[in-house]
């Protein structure tokens, strides 16, 4: 028999993990807290969490936040306008969310925040006019003045893209947990949004101590001095290109370095030009960290205090080959966009391959030239080779064991990770709101989803990866049998299943298992049932 029209046989279970977390983190009485200071006719629990589970399992436009929710096995009812209020109501209580489930997230996985990472990222809009700005009045706080700058502005954007942006600050603990999220005008100097996001976890986070641990771009001297007082310290790389002459010269000396890991009252130094005098001594010294530092003195105008920060630089020949090979890489392509010609050869930013180009358009007698000549410019890459292998942070830890600051320095990656994952695994961009209420809490949609995604990460054995974890989670649909009130799995059983159903304490993945009993599961997740078994 054919099946009837517009009965959908196929649900997806692949959000029950995520509807655990949600009830771990106490959702449902965040949003009831919430419901009770509004006059609103839709449930605030039921679209908060499938906000949440479709950034995850389904990301798309709000638009079709009521079809996609319909794919999964428990799918109430709502429409689309009550999702638009939703996130207007959302965005209402916008900080007070983020320090509920930052204090819930702290009895459902094990947080460290005494070492804190910072950085910004933009999302873009497929529109072309940009937000206009209110005129700033004379003792604007940072939040009013926020309020009155456009939210949606032509900037620098990091994909390149040729359309309006809003910036996103993220605020992330040493285990890779999000802490917190400040979102901005496109346009805004990063370096204003740190001391912003850093007060708001000082109220009401429990947060008080902490060292914070930045890139070169959010090392303003005010953000450091922020972060010399009451407590606080400071992590920051430093660009050795921008340096004086003097700590330049320093920083690339090759004599007086000490390799991580020996005992430093040794005293013993080496001259990195001779790590690779032999083949014994390169595979010796190849995975190995030399580091060199000295006292930086300055002062606090403002409290009269002394100011002082350490220059921490190290050398890798690992790192080294790297930055090589992703130079010569760079090179490579500038040389192919040379020999194609024809189009007009325009640097985009200063990592692009560009840089690698010069032009020459003047004929040998000095004469204007019909044509521009396109070359690799030598010079630039020699002045760009001298800094390979080199990497340098300032810090005001003055107790702090060296090898102590490397391990802080080298867990910056997980930001960036993190970032990318809500590019491109969760398509957080671009944005198809308008209003800025909507924009904001959408963003902080994102940034849940983020913190869901990560604790179920900790949840389960460290051997996946991001991609094989959510595509597992997309996949795992279960089918109704014919005129029965069972259902049939219809995803493969993998470790990676198992290992989630270990998680839960139950399985999907039984051969038949019935309405009732597919209720019975979705109830553990929630807390209502003692059953811990199939």
């Amino acid at each position: 028999m054919r099946i009837p029209k517009g009965v959908r046989n196929s649900f997806n279970v692949g959000y029950l993990p995520l509807q655990k977390i949600y009830y771990d983190l106490k959702f449902p009485s965040i949003c009831k807290s919430i419901s009770k200071q509004h006059n609103f006719d839709f449930d605030l629990d039921v679209i908060f969490s499938r906000l949440i589970y479709s950034q995850i399992l389904f990301p798309g436009s709000k638009l079709r936040i009521t079809e996609l929710s319909k794919k999964l096995f428990e799918h109430p009812d709502f429409e689309y306008h009550q999702v638009l209020r939703a996130l207007s109501v959302i965005y209402d209580h916008f900080d007070d969310i983020q320090r509920s489930v930052y204090r819930n997230s702290c009895n459902v996985v094990d947080r460290k925040s005494g070492v804190v990472f910072y950085d910004c990222t933009n999302y873009y809009f497929e529109i072309e006019q940009e937000d206009e700005d209110l005129p700033p009045g004379d003792h604007d706080s940072f939040e009013e003045m926020e309020e009155k700058k456009g939210l949606r502005k032509y900037a620098k954007s990091k994909q390149h893209q040729p359309a309006p942006v809003v910036q996103v600050g993220l605020l992330m603990d040493l285990t890779g947990l999000p802490i917190a999220i400040i979102v901005t005008s496109g346009s805004r100097n990063e370096q204003m949004t740190m001391v912003p996001i850093e007060k708001k976890i000082l109220q009401g986070y429990g947060i008080q101590d902490f060292i914070i641990c930045t890139d070169s771009g959010l090392s303003s001297e005010e953000n450091r001095k922020f972060n010399n007082f009451a407590g606080r310290a400071f992590i920051t790389t430093v660009s050795i290109k921008k340096m004086s002459a003097k700590d330049t010269e320093w920083c690339l000396s090759p004599a007086g370095w000490f390799m991580e890991g020996e005992d430093i009252s040794l005293n013993r130094q080496y001259d990195i030009t001779k790590l690779e005098d032999s083949e014994e001594d390169r595979e010796k010294y190849y995975d190995k960290i030399f580091y060199k530092e000295k006292y930086i003195e300055s002062y606090d105008e403002m409290r009269d205090i002394s100011f002082n920060q350490t220059l921490l630089v190290t050398f890798s020949l690992k790192y080294r080959d790297y930055t090589m090979r992703v130079r010569n890489a760079q090179v490579e392509r500038a040389r192919r966009a040379i020999a194609q010609g024809g189009t007009k050869i325009e640097r985009k930013n200063q990592n692009d391959f560009r840089r690698f180009v010069k032009s020459k358009s003047t004929t040998a007698k000095g004469e204007e030239a019909s044509k521009v000549q396109y070359m690799i410019n030598e010079d630039a890459i020699a002045e760009e080779a001298k800094y390979d292998g080199f990497y340098a942070t300032m810090h005001n830890l003055d107790e702090a064991e060296t090898s102590d600051i490397l391990k802080i320095t080298k867990g910056r990656w997980e930001i960036e990770e993190s970032f990318r994952i809500t590019k491109t695994e969760m398509r957080a961009r671009p944005i198809y709101l308008a209003r800025r209420d909507r924009i904001r809490a959408h963003l902080l949609v994102v940034f849940i989803a983020l913190l869901f995604y990560r604790i179920l990460e900790r949840k389960l054995p460290n051997q996946y990866t991001d991609q094989q974890i959510l595509e597992c989670l997309r996949e795992m649909d279960i089918a109704k049998y014919p005129n029965e009130d069972s259902y049939l799995p219809a995803y493969t059983r993998t470790d990676l299943t198992d290992d989630i159903h270990q998680y839960l304490g139950f399985y999907t993945d039984y051969e038949r298992m019935t309405d009732w009993r597919m209720r019975g599961n979705c109830r553990i997740t929630k807390g209502t049932s003692k059953r811990k078994k199939n």
